[in-house]
């Protein structure tokens, strides 16, 4: 499982639960731990508790004892008394000589494979020079056999003049059932207790990474919507810490920022089309100004009242300047259209019948209509309606070669619940690296006009929320189609 792939919530609860269970693993792995080494202890506290018991029992026996006290007597003085000793504290005991040899031991019957007769010579040596903190000589020896582990004690018996008169062994079982049944017990509960905390930690891991988490998801979708040509909205949020509000403010900041510079931007953005195109006009107004200068100087020059044709030349020259003049009056009406949108006038009308009339206007016998039905009703405004349909037919006509028959269609149709016209023409198509400017304002490929009637009619098209698109192959012409809302057209 890649983690980093995990989002920050799920990633925060499965680490609460880790750290639970881990916390659950470390405390019984320390409770297990705490139980060995206090068994360890009690073994080792119950074995000296017997022993200075014992101990204290045979030296009793040493003081009431009609037997002289040396080592040689041992077995007499303890003949009976082993098996008492023993019985009292339930603890077998094994009586040496000071050269490990056995003297008696509190067994019935002696068993060479479970007692030693004679003692190593290693204990002999460990036990007389070991001394215990106490100035005791003692010795313990831990033995494993078949899966149980035995302690031997030896320690010296000593008269009452602490000489030493024999050694005595005390085999000690280490027996752990109870311990383990405790231990069993204890961690069963501990199991029930964790069962519980686990319960309750996979209940609050999931409230709390939710509510730490509310806060970044608030934030990431507000990121997400996040867009440069649109108003962005401040998150607002309250009772957070303190570096979600850190991250809010600077969220906010930056949405606060953004906006200014979007309106410096947008004002820019007018200022320098504005001056695109009041350069463009300017340009487009000399070119006229330019022949009816030169117009006017050549009249002036040769004007002459006597000159028979005098009258003929006149009307030439008024002719050039009513036609520049003409000029500049379309430059002029152009650019009043597309800078200023009339106002909207909604009506319920039939798109074929005004597709229709927009295109009487075009004297041609090579534009071709048709329309899937001779009705289709829509809500739209009459005049735009038929500016689009005559920009784009012009348009087309414009773009055919004048070396090849032209042929212009236009089609009207209701798909689903829009309007979509289209027209296509045989002409020479859109250069690839002019596609991207076709819809631009003044980007044009005619020597003539201001190009500005493709930017209209897309101007209109999306204010009514709709979509203008094309289809061109070079030398082989170019269908414009606009897709209109019913509801919203015009």
């Amino acid at each position: 499982m890649n983690l980093k792939r995990l989002s920050l919530r799920t990633r925060i609860f499965i680490g609460m639960i880790l750290l639970v269970l881990l916390a659950s693993v470390l405390i019984a792995s320390v409770a297990i731990y705490q139980y060995k080494e206090e068994t360890k202890d009690y073994h080792i506290q119950r074995l000296e508790r017997k022993e200075k018991a014992i101990l204290s029992h045979i030296n009793f026996v040493l003081r009431e004892t009609s037997y002289p006290v040396t080592t040689e007597k041992i077995p007499l003085i303890f003949k009976d008394e082993i098996y008492e000793i023993a019985e009292v504290h339930s603890l077998q005991l094994n009586l040496y000589d000071l050269d490990g040899t056995l003297l008696k031991t509190s067994r019935a019957t002696l068993t060479l494979d479970t007692i030693q007769v004679c003692i190593r010579p290693e204990i002999l040596n460990e036990l007389s020079n070991k001394v215990s903190d106490q100035g005791e000589h003692k010795y313990i020896e831990k033995s494993v056999v078949n899966g149980e582990t035995f302690q031997s004690s030896y320690s010296y018996i000593t008269d009452q003049k602490s000489k030493p008169l024999a050694i005595l062994n005390l085999p000690y079982l280490e027996n752990d059932e109870f311990l383990s049944k405790e231990l069993n017990e204890f961690l069963l509960r501990l199991l029930y207790a964790y069962s519980f905390v686990l319960l309750m930690a996979v209940a609050i891991a999931f409230i709390l990474s939710k509510y730490i988490t509310k806060s970044l998801k608030t934030i990431s979708d507000k990121i997400i919507t996040t867009r440069l040509e649109k108003s962005n909205e401040r998150i607002e949020i309250g009772d957070t810490s303190e570096e979600i509000s850190s991250l809010v403010n600077s969220y906010n900041s930056m949405i606060d920022e953004l906006r200014d510079s979007a309106v410096k931007l947008a004002t820019s953005e007018r200022e320098q089309a504005w001056r695109e195109m009041a350069k463009q006009v300017a340009h487009e107004i000399k070119n006229p100004l330019t022949p009816m200068r030169l117009t006017v100087q050549n009249f002036q020059r040769k004007f002459d009242p006597t000159d028979e044709n005098i009258n003929k030349k006149v009307d030439e020259y008024s002719k050039t300047l009513i036609q520049q003049i003409d000029t500049m009056s379309s430059i002029a009406s152009a650019f009043s259209n597309f800078a200023k949108m009339p106002a909207q006038q909604n009506e319920t009308l039939n798109v074929v019948k005004v597709v229709k009339l927009a295109l009487e206007i075009f004297n041609e016998d090579y534009i071709i209509f048709s329309s899937d039905s001779e009705e289709i009703i829509a809500k739209f405004d009459r005049t735009q309606l038929i500016r689009v349909v005559t920009n784009l037919v012009k348009n087309g006509i414009q773009a055919i070669p004048e070396d090849r028959d032209p042929k212009i269609t236009v089609n009207v149709k209701s798909l689903d619940n829009n309007v979509v016209i289209t027209v296509s023409d045989n002409g020479s198509g859109v250069s690839e690296e002019n596609k991207f400017k076709v819809f631009e304002p003044k980007f044009t490929t005619k020597t003539s006009g201001m190009g500005l009637g493709l930017a209209m009619v897309k101007n209109i098209v999306e204010m009514q929320k709709g979509t203008i698109s094309f289809v061109s192959e070079t030398d082989k012409g170019t269908t414009f189609k606009v897709t209109i809302p019913k509801e919203q057209l015009f």
